[in-house]
């Protein structure tokens, strides 16, 4: 039923529970998934869970503490980011043996999510690939100066990353900061492609563009 009738993954957005439990089995049936998600209980900060820690799987696949990023190093282990405008960055050392996923919205960026994943994964930057996936534009992305200022504040360079507009606000390019994030991190193989969730109504749920909607999920595993 809409707003979460295309495969909604969310559990915290008002849908039915049933509805959610069974489009989260359609996506480990329809994927070939070794194992259900390890579905995070997001709160836009930049905690790191453990996924390999004594006691971390639970019985529906639900974390057990909050946080936007988790990290393993264990074959079979699906990591998930639930998202709908905030930007997912799925991490992998070269040699596949350390991966990780973290959601990066601009709070969680902010507050050094992508910092806290890499120290939390323990291997060297450039060892490091980031992949990119579907958020919020620059065009669609409208933000206060408390937002702007949250990262000039720490990297006067981050002004590249935000544009004044008409009403006195600023649009903000959260993709480019993140890459810049990065960058500043040592990470220089970086990929995805610019796909903006608020202007691809067609494939993408976007909070910022209908309020109450669904989730998507970025997916990732060894």
């Amino acid at each position: 039923m809409a707003p979460w009738d295309s495969l909604n993954l969310g559990a915290h957005v008002e849908d039915a529970p049933a509805a959610v439990a069974e489009n989260r089995r359609r996506v480990v049936e329809g994927l070939a998934l070794p194992s259900a998600p390890l579905w995070l209980q997001q709160v836009h900060g930049a905690q790191v869970f453990d996924a390999d820690a004594p006691g971390a799987d639970a019985p529906d696949g639900a974390a057990q503490l909050p946080a936007d990023a988790a990290v393993t190093r264990e074959p079979a282990r699906v990591l998930a980011i639930l998202v709908a405008d905030c930007l997912p960055v799925l991490f992998s050392s070269s040699d596949g043996e350390v991966i990780a996923a973290a959601h990066a919205g601009w709070r969680g960026l902010a507050a050094g999510v992508l910092e806290a994943s890499i120290a939390a994964i323990g291997v060297p930057a450039d060892k490091l690939c980031a992949w990119l996936g579907p958020a919020i534009g620059p065009r669609h992305f409208e933000v206060g100066a408390e937002v702007r200022e949250a990262f000039v504040a720490r990297d006067s360079g981050a002004a590249a990353g935000f544009s004044a507009n008409q009403r006195g606000r600023w649009q903000c390019d959260l993709a480019w900061l993140a890459r810049r994030r990065l960058q500043a991190l040592g990470v220089t193989r970086v990929a995805g492609r610019e796909c903006c969730t608020y202007a691809e109504s067609a494939r993408c749920y976007s909070f910022r563009r209908d309020g109450r909607t669904g989730r998507m999920a970025a997916l990732i595993w060894r």
